[in-house]
């Protein structure tokens, strides 16, 4: 089996996907694996825009990995179950904990260089801030998901501060609210902007949650929205810097509300807004982030220093592609 230089994990998810078309624009896609659970339909059209790239799956791709028969440089590891209604945690454990710590431990053991996701769902209710320089001992995750993320940080800052070898370059990204083409796949977990954009299309209007605290208005609830190309542009300097370890937040630093975005959507679909409020889902009550807001600085200190694209922007040009695809029907 050849070994590529580049491997990325959850390839045909929403991040690596993503990932694996901008890489493969800027290498032979010989230097390119991707790697995900079996394809399922509608993840399959992700892989379309890397036509060529060699895939595994992904209990074949920790099989070659650890036998030898693979030997990349750097692995993007975006690979996990991003469901933050899971509540299975033995799936989620093994999943997304121990996989990763078998990448981890295979790129410490052979000098290779990592860079995973991790997420803002580690913070919590962020009683204690989203600063990315506070002790992440300190973070209690609201939902398992956000728990399996946690470990696997706690676990590499353990591997760290025992002296153990680590692997040339260690990046851990916590992705703030991430919304761009390719998350078609990710159903009640898609962003926003897709709902809004399809729920507009159907009725004319949006539906966003209600405010179950005081403190915030309907649709009044703040989140740090990220552009999907932004992330792929800090990951690409990250690829390109080899000297840059640590866990950062990913995210633009100014928290916007939800009306604020559904606004956005009916701005750039050229309509004006026309939003209704509905009771959030019990089993989303008591583990729902509020507000969230990255920290940029650690990032920017360790080098990597980018300019977020305005959500309005952002939202324009994602909405502009979904509209292309539903006339030609893709």
């Amino acid at each position: 089996m050849p070994s590529p230089r580049i491997v990325v994990t959850g390839a045909a998810g929403f991040i690596g996907s993503r990932l694996l078309a901008d890489l493969s624009s800027r290498h032979p896609v010989a230097d390119l694996l991707a790697v995900d659970h079996p394809l399922t339909g509608p993840k399959q059209a992700n892989l379309g825009a890397a036509p060529g790239v060699m895939f595994l799956g992904h209990s074949d791709f920790i099989e070659a990995l650890e036998t030898g028969r693979l030997r990349p440089e750097v692995i993007l590891h975006m690979g996990a179950c991003s469901s933050t209604t899971e509540q299975d945690w033995s799936f989620l454990a093994e999943n997304n904990l121990r996989y990763s710590q078998r990448i981890w431990t295979w790129c410490a053991s052979r000098g290779g260089r990592l860079i995973y996701a991790s997420s803002a769902a580690t913070y919590g209710d962020g009683s204690d801030g989203f600063d990315d320089e506070m002790p992440i001992s300190r973070l209690s995750p609201l939902n398992l998901y956000g728990r399996s993320k946690h470990e696997f940080d706690l676990w590499v800052e353990a591997q760290a501060g025992a002296g153990r070898p680590c692997p040339a370059q260690s990046v851990g990204l916590k992705f703030f609210n991430v919304f761009g083409h390719g998350e078609a796949h990710k159903g009640r977990m898609a962003s926003m902007v897709f709902h809004g954009f399809e729920q507009i299309r159907s009725s004319g209007l949006v539906r966003l949650f209600r405010s179950h605290r005081p403190d915030y208005a309907d649709g009044g609830q703040l989140r740090d929205f990220i552009w999907v190309d932004d992330i792929v542009d800090v990951v690409a300097a990250l690829v390109a810097d080899p000297a840059v370890s640590g866990l950062f937040n990913l995210g633009t630093g100014k928290a916007r509300s939800f009306r604020d975005l559904a606004e956005a959507v009916f701005a750039a679909m050229g309509l004006p807004p026309r939003i209704e409020y509905m009771p959030m889902p019990e089993d989303l009550q008591g583990r729902y982030q509020y507000f969230t807001q990255a920290t940029m600085r650690k990032l920017a200190d360790a080098g990597i220093r980018y300019l977020p694209t305005p959500m309005e922007d952002a939202v324009a040009r994602y909405v502009a592609r979904l509209a292309a695809s539903r006339r030609v029907g893709t």
